[in-house]
């Protein structure tokens, strides 16, 4: 198991995003922009696959834990810090109002839209061009001449 890996089950285990990951390294002056983030993240057999460092993950976890606990003046519940980031990454249920309840049928378009005209499957028959041979008949003697 190398650093990519722990990077990898540290990242969802938590539930972060990539900005909160940058937000967590720079709690220990450890600056990173999201592209290089995301490379940690990718498989091993693409181009811009990059090796997670130990400087890297030790700065992480470092800054993991000051983001969890917090400082010495101003603790944390990490709990409570886990269950902000589970609330994020859930996605929001909608809601109808009151207008999105009304029926459908009042809806009135701003143009009028005319109709196309059903068309007859027969009728499709009889407008299609007959086809054209472009080849020939060709007799093939399979390399063999006859003899008349």
């Amino acid at each position: 198991m190398n650093n990519n890996d722990i990077f990898k089950k540290l990242r969802v285990a938590l539930m972060l995003r990539d900005d909160q990951i940058i937000e967590i390294l720079e709690l220990v002056d450890f600056r990173m922009s999201k592209g290089e983030i995301g490379n940690f993240f990718r498989n091993e057999d693409h181009p811009n696959f990059m090796e997670c460092g130990d400087q890297v993950l030790r700065n992480f976890l470092n800054g993991l834990v000051i983001h969890l606990r917090g400082t010495k003046e101003n603790p944390k519940n990490p709990i409570d810090v886990i269950s902000i980031h589970k609330g994020e990454a859930q996605p929001k249920e909608f809601k109808k109002t009151a207008a999105s309840e009304k029926p459908k049928s009042e809806f009135k378009p701003k143009t009028d839209f005319k109709k196309k005209p059903s068309t007859n499957p027969k009728s499709r028959e009889k407008k299609q061009a007959p086809k054209i041979q472009v080849v020939e008949k060709v007799k093939f003697n399979n390399g063999k001449n006859k003899k008349s």
